[in-house]
């Protein structure tokens, strides 16, 4: 066969596997007890990977918390002085099969959904959401979030382990499938995947045996988030996705991610490489009072949504979603269909009622980055340069070219084709 054809091919190879995995919520436990490769002073983060001294506001307040939440210090000063001093090690999240949102911070402690890919047998992980105002995620350490944290692996993690393990688990492709036939496109808009979520978790937190304080505090909680299902979300995308990785000569995007310095993609038929340029800052609505001078650079795993074909490649099925990242709902539809012209196929289980319910457009492939001159697009929340401010808006940012170019200049390196 040609080059070409075998390309075809693996494409069509590891994007199947991507569309066929069904990711299940099976439980939840604590992290070094359950993700690969975890110990005690390793920090996972968002995106590709980064040493402390290039890491941004946002992303270095949260190390910082987390080393509180752990014990391991009492103070930001501690906490500077350990890294300086190479006690602790940082790991991209993906290296160990979890995501995270914003920062992604994820230590040892801490509770983390468990994802079961049913179909391929492979697993993947995420820390739960904290809700909004001051969190770790944006990078907040202050005594309050730390406190709200620890009520969060003490209390309601092992509820919800309780819970889950009493169930069947959830089924999150049948939820998100769902949630976008109501107005999500699953990133950035979820408000109706939360409330799913909610009604399935409701009947089994309160069958369980803890005090009706913690079951109706726990249940508030989830029901006052609107983020509360994003992270399972991400953690069902990271397994579909994981599905499609490795598949040889496979030109497939199976991860973006970033660090709030650096955007990184990663490749099906390359292994695990990283291809990294540095971030850009996304234009949308800005909260009062704050404006792109107070931006970060994008940051956050939550790019594995588009990745497994939600997100912005979904929002024609969210045309609401304008009213936070701003545009119109033609701009969304128009979002979703030029997302066709850069990947492999149209998704069987997540459909779009605005398209007469055609496939959401899944497996970006570099080939067609490259040629088209067409970026993904991403939509996302803004988080403020300076740790712990928190989101100061949201709106949509494309990776940079470069990134694509790079992968496909490597891909003909590796493959030998001029």
């Amino acid at each position: 066969m040609s080059n070409m054809t075998d390309i075809e091919t693996a494409n069509k190879s590891a994007v199947e596997r991507m569309i066929a995995a069904r990711p299940i919520l099976t439980g939840v436990s604590t992290a070094r007890e359950v993700i690969p490769g975890m110990r005690e002073n390793l920090l996972l983060h968002a995106g590709p990977p980064i040493e402390w001294e290039r890491m941004s506001g946002p992303l270095r307040g949260a190390v910082i918390g987390a080393l509180i939440l752990e014990g391991l210090v009492k103070s930001e000063s501690e906490a500077i002085g350990m890294i300086e001093a190479g006690e602790v090690d940082f790991a991209p999240c993906h290296h160990h099969d979890t995501v995270g949102p914003m920062a992604g911070v994820t230590s040892a402690s801490m509770k983390v959904y468990i994802i079961k890919n049913t179909t391929h047998g492979n697993y993947a992980y995420s820390n739960l959401n904290e809700g909004y105002g001051k969190v770790l995620r944006y990078g907040a350490y202050s005594e309050d979030v730390i406190s709200k944290l620890r009520w969060m692996n003490d209390e309601m993690g092992p509820l919800l382990a309780d819970s889950l393990g009493k169930s069947d688990g959830i089924d999150i492709r049948a939820l998100l499938a769902e949630a976008l036939h109501m107005g999500d496109e699953g990133h950035n808009r979820n408000k109706a995947g939360s409330l799913l979520f909610l009604k399935q978790l409701a009947p089994l937190v309160t069958g369980s045996t803890a005090s009706d304080e913690l079951r109706s505090r726990v249940l508030q909680f989830l029901g006052d988030n609107a983020l509360s299902v994003l992270n399972p979300v991400m953690a069902a995308c990271k397994a579909m996705a994981d599905a499609a990785h490795g598949i040889e000569r496979s030109t497939v995007v199976t991860a973006m991610a970033r660090n709030g310095t650096d955007f990184g993609i990663r490749i099906s038929g390359l292994n695990d490489a990283w291809f990294t340029a540095p971030a850009g800052v996304p234009v949308g609505l800005y909260f009062p009072g704050y404006s792109s001078a107070d931006a970060n650079a994008d940051i956050g795993d939550s790019t594995i949504t588009e990745t497994a074909g939600i997100g912005a490649f979904a929002m024609a099925a969210a045309p609401a979603i304008v009213t936070f990242v701003s545009g119109t709902p033609q701009d969304a539809l128009n979002a979703t269909l030029e997302m066709y012209e850069i990947t492999t196929m149209e998704h069987g289980h997540f459909t779009i009622p605005s398209l007469d319910f055609r496939g959401s457009p899944t497996g970006v492939d570099i080939r067609k980055v490259v040629e088209f001159g067409i970026t993904p697009r991403i939509n996302t929340g803004i988080a403020h340069k300076d740790a712990g401010v928190g989101q100061v808006g949201a709106g949509l940012v494309r990776p940079p070219m470069s990134i694509f170019e790079e992968a496909l200049f490597a891909y003909a390196d590796f493959y030998g084709i001029t």
